[in-house]
């Protein structure tokens, strides 16, 4: 197999998994997060300073980098892994997310989806066969099924008639797919107990060696995405790697692996910092207050990294005049806390007080429980 996962140890007080992932660029434990490489970067950081704030597995993005450069050309250079000089494991995504964001100008049918390209246009199709070609060709370990990415709020109907659809693909996908790249399924269903329970029924049949969870944090509440966790918890395989897709937010990472999750990915960290958001062991913080006009400690004084020269004083003045090192500054602390923070709740699995963990971390965060 491409990929395997190995259940190391479960938490007696939350339930949450301790495990490792195997893959053929990388052994990871989990829980993992992910950071987003949209465009075979992860925005301002070189590869090499990508090794030093993630765990060496991260995402590329099969819509966006189909269209530019082409998946063609990346073929070329031996995959994402060669384009970008990542010799770390890898994961895309299917492009469907994309496709069904641009909601205005594209039309679903059972062969695929037309849709017109969001700068120039021009017509595009993407089926699941597609989907599976072009990942083929991005070369990551872990690819995606095409699936649709419905509404939350979608009636009954309409999202039962969208999961059978994404089903079929699912099962069409599985067919076309010719490498040893591990290809997951993905679970759909809104906020439904009924259709999230068939969804995960259907999509486990078809015997996938992961599952991604799909449709969620995506304008519901957060308590509506917990309890849509906690119902799909006890059915998923034990043996296999679960990937809550889109979701990164400090808190929601604690609560997702409290609920079994073992991978997640988001834009958020890499997005904020560039807004001038910093994740920190103390707290979040705005650089561009001007509280931190003369503050001369670093950015996070509880996680010693090659940043933790520059004061925020230094980064506040970097963004208050609008310089690149201050967006760079800020990704990598966002990136390097994550990294952090996994580790710390891995730790807290392993010794059995996760709940305990949360309690400590959400009163620092501020986050109610």
């Amino acid at each position: 197999m491409a990929i395997r996962y190995e259940l190391l140890h479960t938490c007696k007080q939350s339930g949450a998994r301790y495990g490792l992932l195997h893959t053929p660029h990388g052994t990871f434990e989990t829980p993992i997060f992910m950071p987003v490489g949209t465009q075979a970067t992860v925005k301002t950081l070189t590869p090499e300073e990508i090794k030093e704030v993630s765990d060496g597995l991260i995402l590329g993005n099969t819509y966006h980098l189909w269209l530019q450069p082409g998946d063609d050309i990346i073929k070329a250079h031996g995959g994402i892994r060669g384009f970008m000089k990542w010799d770390g494991a890898l994961l895309t995504d299917s492009g469907g997310f994309q496709v069904f964001s641009l909601n205005s100008i594209r039309k679903i049918k059972e062969e695929g989806v037309y849709f017109r390209h969001h700068k120039n246009g021009d017509m595009l199709f993407l089926s699941p066969e597609k989907a599976i070609e072009i990942q083929e060709n991005l070369g990551a370990d872990i690819i995606m099924s095409f699936d649709e990415c419905p509404p939350h709020d979608a009636t009954y109907d309409y999202m039962k008639d969208s999961i059978e659809r994404t089903l079929r693909w699912a099962k069409r996908g599985k067919d076309a797919h010719k490498t040893d790249q591990a290809l997951f399924g993905i679970i759909q269903g809104g906020l439904d107990d009924e259709l999230r329970l068939y969804s995960a029924k259907k999509t486990i049949e078809l015997d996938f060696p992961g599952y991604s969870i799909g449709g969620l944090s995506v304008g519901e509440s957060k308590e509506e995405m917990y309890r849509i966790l906690d119902l799909l918890k006890p059915v998923m395989p034990t043996d296999k790697p679960r990937y809550l897709m889109g979701v990164g937010s400090p808190d929601d990472l604690v609560e997702g692996v409290i609920r079994g999750v073992d991978m997640f990915d988001c834009v958020l960290p890499t997005r904020n910092a560039r807004h001038g958001t910093a994740f920190t062991t103390e707290g979040k913080i705005q650089i561009r207050n001007k509280r931190f006009e003369m503050d001369f400690s670093p950015l996070d004084p509880g996680l010693i990294t090659p940043i933790s020269k520059y004061s925020k004083s230094y980064v506040r003045h970097l963004f208050k005049a609008e310089e690149i090192l201050g967006m760079r500054i800020m990704t990598y602390q966002n990136l390097a806390f994550l990294k952090h923070l996994m580790s710390e709740i891995r730790q807290a699995i392993k010794e059995d007080r996760l709940l305990d963990f949360k309690e400590e971390f959400f009163k620092k965060y501020g986050y109610s429980k």
